[in-house]
């Protein structure tokens, strides 16, 4: 290696780098970030949206996808119907994810 292309660390560097590290806040579970979200609508209903909008569909094309209306996507998603272990298949083959996650 070139002498002017070496790296000297020091102390100081060391120092610096620690702090930082100090500084980094740690992770916030998201059902507490998401807590006023839950209480008007419901987790498996967060899950629906978060996954729908992940996927970058629409709720009529969701509801296509999977052969049901599209109220019914939203009324899953507001929480005013259940997602049962059926519906729950059809929507995670739709959107790529685990069936557990809606229920």
């Amino acid at each position: 290696m070139l002498e002017h292309t070496k790296k000297r660390r020091t102390r100081g560097s060391r120092k610096k780098a620690k702090a930082a590290q100090k500084k980094v806040r740690k992770s916030i579970p998201w059902r507490e970030v998401a807590k006023g979200n839950i209480k008007k609508y419901t987790e498996s209903g967060l899950a629906l949206r978060g996954a729908r909008f992940k996927a970058e569909l629409t709720q009529r094309e969701l509801a296509v996808a999977i052969g049901v209306l599209p109220h019914h996507i939203s009324e899953m998603e507001h929480g005013k119907r259940t997602i049962g272990k059926e519906m729950a298949h059809r929507l995670a083959k739709a959107l790529d994810v685990n069936y557990k996650v809606f229920l």
